[in-house]
C-alpha cells in the first residue's frame, strides 16, 4: 500500500477483488468492463459509510438482475473483517457499514502522511496550462478581477495537489486600442509631472490617480523631450513604458492575494513574432480557414453602410459553432478571435490540457475558442482537453448597501483597498464560498463577522480552537497519542469518518475543476467539529480534555490533531492560512 492510498481507494480494491472472484466463478464474463463502478459515501450517512453501484453497472454484462448480482457481492462483503454489514438498497445499490477499526486506522494514516494526506498522483504526466486574470493592463486590479483570480489560483493549487504539472499564465492584452488610450493618459500625467497645468481629464482617457506615479516615473526617466513632441514620436515609447508600469502594479496587487504567475504572454509579442500568420497558414493547409463573405447581421436589418466583404474565415461551424468566424478585419489587422486562436495554438504546444478562467461577459466567445482548440486537436492528432470557466461578477456591499466607487481608481474599488480592509484570507475564502457561475455579494460587514454565517471565520476558528485545546492539554501534561484509540466512541468516529472523506473530495474537485468543493467540505467539517465541541458543554463525557481519564484525553487530542491537519491541508489548497489563535 503506497502513501497515496485512501479509504475509498482501499475499498475500491476490495470490490475489484470480489469482482475478480465472481469472474472466476462464472457469474461475470471474463474481463468485464468496470469503468463505471464507483465506491463512495452515500448521500445520506444513515445508509452507511460507503456505497457501491457495482451491481447496477455490471448487471447487463452479467446478463443478470442487478439485485441478484448485488446479493452475490454482498455475500462476499459479509466475509470481510472490516465490514460490519452490507445491504442491498433500491434497484441494486449496496450500502456498506464499516468496523470502527477502519476509522482508527484512518486517523493513523492522517498522522503518518501529515501535509501529504489527500495528495495523489492521479494527474501525473499531465501538464495543464491555466490562464487566469488576464486583465487589460490599463489600471490596477479591481474586484471585477478578484473572483477569477482566486478561482484560477486555487484550481492551480488543487491540480498540483493531485500530481499535475501546472503552468499559471497571464495573457497580457497589450496590442489593442485600449493600450493607445493608456499611453495618451500616461502622457497627460507625464506633462502634469513636468509642471504643466492639464485641467480636467479629457473624456475618453483614463482619469484615475493611479496614473500619477506613472507620469512621475516617465518624467524622471525621459525628461521633457516628449512634452511637446508630436504623438507619432512618443506614442510607441509611452505604450511600452505604460504597459510595463501597469503590469508591475498588477503583479503587486495580485501578490497581496498570494497570487504569482509562471508566465506572462504578450499579445503584442505574439503578433510581432508572426504567430497569427503561422496559425492562419497551418489552418489553411488543413482547409480550416478559407476566404468567404460573412452573412449580414441576423435578426435585424443590416446598417445602411454594410457591405459584403471577403475575409479569411475559420470553419468553426465544423466544430459546433453557429457560424464561421473571421480571423482578420477588412483592413487586414487581426480580430480578437484571430489573435486568441494563435495564442491558444501557442499554449497547446507546451501543455496537454488547457483551462481558461474568464468573466461571464465573455460567454459569447466560448464556443468559437472551443472550436479552435478542437481544430488544433484534430490537426495535431492528439486530444487537447480544454475547459472555459465563466466567473460571475461580485457585487460589493457594506451593511447591505452597494459600495461607492473609489477615488483612487476613478470608477471602481481596487483589489488593494479590499485586501487592506479585510485581509487576504477573508477575500480568498469568500470568493470560493459559492460556485463561480453563481452571482455573489461581498459585504464588508458580513465577511468579518465572528459567526457561523461567516464561512472563513468558522473554518479558521475550528483550527484555532483545536490548536488552543492542544496547548491546554500540553499545559496539563497530556500529549496526543494513538495508543488508546479504541476508547473513542460513536461521536468521535463520525468526525473521523467525515475527515476521511478529504482525499475523495480532493480527487472529485480536481476532476471537475471545482476548487469551491474544498471550501464547502471544510465548512462541513468545521461545523461537525463545533457541534461535537458544543455537545461536550452539555455532556462531559464528550469533552476532549477529560479530568481523571488521561488515556481518553490523549486519544481525543490525537483525533483533534488529525482533524486540524485535514483543515490545514484543505486551507493550503485554497491559499488560506490555518491560524493558531483568534
Amino acid at each position: 500500500m503506497d502513501d497515496t492510498h485512501t479509504l475509498n481507494a482501499g475499498f475500491s480494491e476490495r470490490i475489484d477483488a470480489i469482482l475478480d472472484a465472481l469472474e472466476i466463478e462464472g457469474h461475470l464474463p471474463k474481463d468485464t468492463a468496470r469503468a463505471g463502478v464507483s465506491v463512495e459515501p452515500p448521500r445520506d450517512a444513515a445508509h452507511g459509510d460507503l456505497a457501491t453501484n457495482a451491481a447496477m453497472v455490471l448487471a447487463k454484462q452479467a446478463k443478470s438482475n442487478p439485485r441478484d448480482l448485488a446479493a452475490l457481492i454482498v455475500e462476499k462483503l459479509e466475509g470481510d473483517a472490516l465490514v460490519t454489514s452490507a445491504e442491498i438498497a433500491g434497484p441494486g445499490f449496496i450500502n456498506i457499514k464499516l468496523d470502527n477499526v477502519v476509522w482508527l486506522d484512518e486517523l493513523r494514516s492522517i498522522a503518518k502522511l501529515g501535509d501529504a494526506y489527500g495528495r495523489s498522483h492521479s494527474g501525473a504526466e499531465r501538464k495543464v496550462n491555466i490562464e487566469y486574470v488576464s486583465a487589460n493592463p490599463t489600471g490596477p486590479m479591481h474586484m471585477g478581477h478578484c473572483r477569477g483570480a482566486v478561482v484560477g489560483d486555487a484550481l492551480a493549487a488543487l491540480l498540483e495537489f493531485t500530481g499535475h504539472e501546472v503552468v499559471r499564465e497571464y495573457y497580457v492584452n497589450d496590442a489593442g486600442g485600449q493600450v493607445d488610450v493608456l499611453a495618451r493618459s500616461a502622457h497627460l500625467r507625464y506633462r502634469e509631472a513636468l509642471g504643466e497645468e492639464i485641467g480636467d481629464i479629457p473624456e475618453g482617457l483614463y482619469p484615475g490617480d493611479y496614473l500619477k506615479p506613472v507620469g512621475e516615473y516617465l518624467a524622471n526617466e525621459l525628461g521633457d523631450r516628449f512634452q511637446k513632441a508630436p504623438e507619432s514620436e512618443w506614442l510607441p515609447v509611452f505604450r511600452a513604458e505604460a504597459v510595463e508600469q501597469m503590469m508591475n502594479l498588477i503583479r503587486e496587487d495580485l501578490a497581496r492575494l498570494g497570487i504569482h504567475h509562471d508566465e506572462f504572454a504578450s499579445e503584442a509579442a505574439l503578433q510581432a513574432a508572426g504567430k497569427p500568420e503561422e496559425a492562419e497558414e497551418w489552418l489553411r493547409a488543413r482547409d480550416l480557414v478559407y476566404d468567404g463573405v460573412l452573412e449580414a447581421p441576423k435578426g435585424k436589418a443590416p446598417p445602411e453602410d454594410w457591405e459584403p466583404v471577403e475575409l479569411p474565415l475559420f470553419r468553426s461551424t465544423r466544430f459546433g459553432d453557429d457560424q464561421d468566424r473571421p480571423i482578420r478585419k477588412s483592413d487586414g489587422s487581426w480580430t480578437y478571435f484571430g489573435a486568441d486562436l494563435a495564442y491558444h495554438m501557442q499554449k497547446a504546444e507546451g501543455a496537454n490540457a488547457l483551462i481558461d478562467i474568464w468573466g461571464a461577459d465573455h460567454a459569447g466567445t466560448v464556443k468559437r475558442i472551443k472550436a479552435a482548440v478542437a481544430a488544433l486537436s484534430e490537426g495535431q492528432g492528439k486530444p487537447i482537453p480544454f475547459d472555459v470557466k465563466l466567473i460571475q461578477m461580485v457585487q460589493l456591499m457594506r451593511n447591505g448597501e452597494p459600495v461607492k466607487m473609489s477615488k483612487r481608481s476613478g470608477n471602481f474599488v481596487t483589489l488593494a483597498e479590499v485586501v487592506e480592509e479585510v485581509g487576504k484570507d477573508v477575500v480568498r475564502f469568500t470568493m470560493l464560498t459559492r460556485k463561480p457561475e453563481a452571482q455573489m455579494e461581498f459585504d464588508f460587514a458580513k465577511v468579518v463577522e465572528a459567526s457561523r454565517d461567516n464561512p472563513v471565520f468558522y473554518v479558521q476558528y475550528a483550527h484555532a480552537r483545536i490548536s488552543s485545546t492542544l496547548r491546554k492539554g500540553a499545559e496539563q501534561g497530556f500529549a496526543p497519542s494513538p495508543d488508546n484509540l479504541d476508547l473513542l466512541g460513536d461521536a468521535d468516529h463520525a468526525l473521523v469518518a467525515l475527515a476521511a472523506q478529504f482525499p475523495r473530495i480532493v480527487e472529485a474537485a480536481a476532476q471537475a475543476g471545482e476548487p469551491h468543493r474544498i471550501a464547502f467540505y471544510l465548512y462541513d467539517l468545521a461545523a461537525a467539529f463545533h457541534s461535537f465541541w458544543n455537545a461536550g458543554n452539555d455532556d462531559q463525557s464528550l469533552r476532549i480534555l477529560q479530568s481523571g481519564n488521561g488515556e481518553l484525553t490523549e486519544a481525543r487530542l490525537f483525533m483533534a490533531a488529525q482533524l486540524a491537519q485535514v483543515i490545514r491541508n484543505g486551507l493550503g489548497i485554497l491559499g488560506v492560512e490555518a491560524v493558531e489563535e483568534m
